[in-house]
């Protein structure tokens, strides 16, 4: 068997998985490749940036926490972010009795160039929203969207924008693009920080 390796832009209200579950759109709805998975889940309410692939030892090293492969999200926060929120972020919070692992937080001046969603997020005249970059080294169960509503910023919209060099810059929702050998050779090379 050939082993593939694939970037996926998931759009928005889509499963990471391939199974139909209460007639929600998943995976098969724009991929037509036997035998891949996917690396790990993104939620239904998320977007960005996936990788599927046939290679067990990929996905579990791609899954596999003890890496600490750097994971980029770009969250759409309600409320002005500060720069001491920032810093909190960037110590780490408690979430569930267990603290974070420091992170790399920042704002985000790109917002122009992200795609609409469809539906919008919710609008409110008084409340400003701010979008905010976020670099983690781990993946707990909804762990951005826990960290800013710890901070007092609940997250509206939120996009895995790159995992190590892979980013799906220039890619559209529902965009598949298979992985070069050197974009897998870059993405365990890398230095990783903290």
């Amino acid at each position: 068997m050939n082993l593939s390796y694939f970037i996926f832009n998931k759009p928005y209200q889509v499963l990471s998985q391939f199974t139909l579950i209460d007639q929600k759109k998943c995976l098969r709805d724009f991929i037509n490749i036997p035998h891949i998975y996917s690396c790990g889940r993104l939620d239904y309410d998320s977007e960005g940036l996936l990788l599927l692939s046939n290679d067990g030892t990929f996905i579990n090293r791609i899954t596999d926490p003890q890496h600490k492969l750097p994971k980029v999200y770009l969250a759409q926060v309600e409320g002005a972010v500060s720069p001491e929120t920032l810093a909190q972020l960037e110590q780490g919070v408690m979430i569930e009795d267990k603290m974070t692992l420091p992170a790399q937080a920042c704002l985000y001046q790109g917002a122009d160039s992200i795609a609409k969603r469809e539906p919008d997020i919710r609008f409110r005249k008084e409340i400003p929203t701010t979008w905010i970059k976020l670099t983690i080294y781990e993946g707990r169960n909804r762990q951005v969207r826990k960290m800013t509503a710890k901070v007092g910023h609940p997250t509206l919209r939120l996009i895995r924008y790159a995992i190590g060099n892979l980013n799906i810059k220039n890619m559209k929702p529902g965009e598949l693009r298979e992985l070069t050998k050197a974009d897998l050779s870059n993405l365990f090379q890398q230095k990783l920080t903290q």
